[in-house]
């Protein structure tokens, strides 16, 4: 199971927002590339950059941050704003490994095998959050009409390998990850499901790792409150 610390950028900063919500934020950083380098220093291999501007709306972009990020020899998971190919594109150039689709995704499902044809099915990851039993889009602020099994059983059908589940009833405020619904969304699509949002204690990820079916989880917050070190949770892993 990968472990992503992740990375939340707006307007430069390292920020946490709780449910979602842009008038609920936390700053716990502005230098980006330096807090890169220390989860890398505690051993991760991985980062899940997401770039909040993007994501609410703005005209922001921040592949040169990606890009001294990959630089440090970090594998980045990117999101945020990617509302066409080219963005994407954009992304994988400034060295993104994978790039995460949400809102085109959602509403042009038809574009998935697209997408892995463009970019191949090891660098898509599509965003299955749900809010209310629905998929949210345009940073949490909108529902579709899908839910996120039906959505990524569509999305698998067109060769969509690898999906970010996060229930944002729970994003951001240390209630503990829906291990439940993580579950069973892999179980119901085959995707290889990466957990986002909740995650409160130790034990959160110990419990998805018995699972056997859930590929990683991204931890923010905890991290950043200090509830608990990356150390601490590679250690909990072993």
């Amino acid at each position: 199971m990968i472990i992503y610390p992740a990375i939340d950028i707006r307007q430069g900063r390292v920020v946490r927002l709780l449910y979602g919500d842009p008038n609920l934020e936390s700053v716990y950083g502005y230098d980006p590339v330096a807090m890169a380098q220390k989860w890398q220093n505690a051993g991760a291999e991985w980062v899940h950059i997401v770039n909040l501007d993007g994501t609410l709306g703005a005209e922001t972009t921040i592949f040169d941050t990606v890009r001294q990020i990959a630089d440090l020899g970090l594998s980045v998971q990117f999101a945020g704003g990617l509302r066409n190919f080219d963005a994407a594109q954009q992304a994988i150039d400034a060295g993104a490994e994978r790039v995460v689709f949400g809102t085109l995704l959602v509403k042009q499902p038809e574009l998935a095998a697209e997408a892995v044809q463009k970019f191949s099915a090891e660098r898509v990851v599509v965003a299955l959050d749900a809010k209310g039993g629905q998929v949210a889009t345009h940073g949490w602020q909108e529902k579709s009409t899908w839910s996120p099994i039906e959505l990524g059983q569509r999305l698998a059908a067109d060769g969509i390998r690898h999906a970010l589940y996060t229930d944002v009833d729970k994003d951001g405020d240390l209630s503990g990850v829906n291990v439940e619904s993580t579950a069973a969304l892999a179980d119901a699509t085959s995707l290889q499901v990466i957990a986002s949002g909740g995650v409160a204690k130790l034990d959160d990820i110990r419990i998805l790792k018995s699972t056997g079916k859930v590929a990683g989880v991204i931890i923010g917050r905890a991290l950043y409150a200090g509830v608990f070190s990356l150390e601490e949770v590679f250690e909990a892993l072993k």
